[in-house]
Order: C-alpha cells, then structure tokens, then sequence
C-alpha cells in the first residue's frame, strides 16, 4: 500500500504516530478517448484562450474569480503552508457511530502505527473497542482541511473524511417532494411484509459490479477478434397499480418452493378456501 500521508492522532494530551493508507480502491475499467480516423489515444492539452498556446505546469497558477473575469493568485506553495505546519488528525469529541447519519461519510482510510507508536496506537485502539465510541477530529489532507470519524474496523484505526454541514444540501431544495403524503394500508402492511421477507444480514461478498464483468468479458471478445452482439432488453413485466406490483414482489420473494410430493395437498379442494383468503389480503 502507499503511504498517502504521515502525522499523529492526538486526543487531550496524547500523541499516537500514525501512517495512512487509502482503504478503498476505484475498480473503473479505465478508457481512453481515441481518434477514430488513425486509432491514436488523445491526449489532454492545457491552451490558454487568451495566448492561443499550450501551457506547461510550471506556468500555472491557481486563482480564485472573485468578480467575474477578476481572480487573486495563489501559488502551491502558498496554499501548501497554510496545512504543513498541522500534520495531525486532533480528535475534538467521542459521539456514538449511530448518530452519524451515512450522508456526512465521504473516503475511508486506514491507518497504522508510526516507527515509534506502536503502544500508544494499541491503547487508543482497545480504549475505542470497549467504549463503543468514534472520535470526530479534524484533519488537513493535500491543501484541503475536513472533518473525520476516527473508528475501530477489525484490528486497525481508520479514518473517514465527513462532509462539513454546511456542505450538504438541504432536502428542502429537492423537487417535487409529495406534501402531506396518503398511503393506503393494505399497499403499506404488504410493502412492510416485502420488506421483511427481502430481510438478511448485510454480506458485502455477494454484491457485484455486474457491469463491469459485462464490459471485460466484450473488451476480451474484441480482443479476440469477435463479433461482439449486444442482448436485446428483456421483456418488462406489465404491472397494472401498485398493489399489484406489490403482491408479484411478494411472490417472487417467497423462499424456494417445496417438494411436489409436499405440495400436493395444497391443490385439494381447500384450496379454494385458501384463495379466498388471499383475496381478502389484496
């Protein structure tokens, strides 16, 4: 893993060195944009519209557009020395992870003990494991200062950047949200039973980027050098109104059916009985 940043936690007057690690990478099938006339990749030119000419690096500045047209400079360097000084994640409070709602978490990281924290690193460790607790800290990571969770995931510290509040949009600005809600109590007492029945402990291992096996296995067709065809969609069911939509769900979220030999009471003549009964739920 490469080391992404060096400091220390520190919470009241303890210090534990610590090295980051980014705990998450981006599986993206990466892709080039190609010119279809000679099959060259393109390639990304920085043209300054004013001189009409590439411009390298070097020759860069960052700028904030303070009035339209009108920016104030700043160098790198600048901007670098304002975060250097504070290589440290500082822990301002312990809050329950569950009072944190999901919308704040932003990249996780991992972090591991320093040359000389070993110790230190392991007392804040057990110390979190047995309270229960997560620390809310703060933190400067490349020129850009954020708020973390500092949290316990197996055996090791991690760290994940959360939004500020006052970065998150309020609900308030999203359209055409219903008003005053109606909701019909056989569609919600069924919708809580499909809730129930599609129930189960959470098993990261069985969730799988579909789409992106689909385009490795067409990138290794056309490399092979094959007529690639594309599926036709398959047919959409045609669900008349929500109840409806709602009893099929159900349906097909039913564990697998039993042995014929077991299922064969179930067409003797109460079954009639038993569709009347499953009228009166609809």
């Amino acid at each position: 893993m490469h080391t992404v940043w060096k400091g220390a936690i520190s919470f009241g007057l303890v210090h534990v060195p610590v090295k980051m690690f980014s705990a998450t990478e981006d599986k993206d099938i990466s892709m080039k944009y190609i010119h279809k006339a000679c099959g060259t990749p393109l390639s990304y030119v920085r043209t300054c519209q004013h001189c009409e000419q590439s411009v390298e690096w070097e020759q860069i500045a960052r700028g904030y557009e303070y009035e339209p047209g009108r920016f104030v400079l700043f160098e790198k360097e600048e901007l670098d020395s304002l975060s250097e000084a504070n290589k440290e994640i500082k822990i301002l409070d312990f809050v329950d992870l569950t009072e944190i709602d999901p919308i704040y978490f932003q990249k996780t990281y991992y972090l591991s003990p320093g040359e000389t924290g070993s110790n230190a690193y392991s007392l804040l460790l057990e110390a979190m494991r047995q309270t229960g607790k997560i620390g809310i800290a703060k933190v400067s990571i490349r020129s850009k200062s954020s708020l973390a969770a500092i949290r316990i995931i197996g055996d090791c510290i991690a760290m994940e950047t959360i939004f500020y509040p006052d970065e998150i949009r309020s609900i308030s600005q999203v359209p055409n949200l219903p008003e005053n809600p109606q909701v019909n109590d056989k569609e919600l007492t069924m919708a809580k039973m499909l809730i129930e029945q599609l129930s189960t402990p959470f098993e990261p291992g069985k969730y799988k980027d579909d789409y992106r096996d689909k385009v490795m296995d067409m990138i290794q067709h056309k490399i092979a050098g094959e007529d690639v065809k594309v599926a036709p969609e398959a047919p959409k069911a045609n669900v008349i109104d929500l109840m409806a939509a709602l009893q099929a769900s159900l349906e097909a979220a039913k564990p697998a059916s039993v042995p014929t030999e077991a299922a064969e009471p179930a067409a003797a003549p109460k079954a009639k009985g038993k569709k009347k009964a499953k009228e009166t739920v609809s």
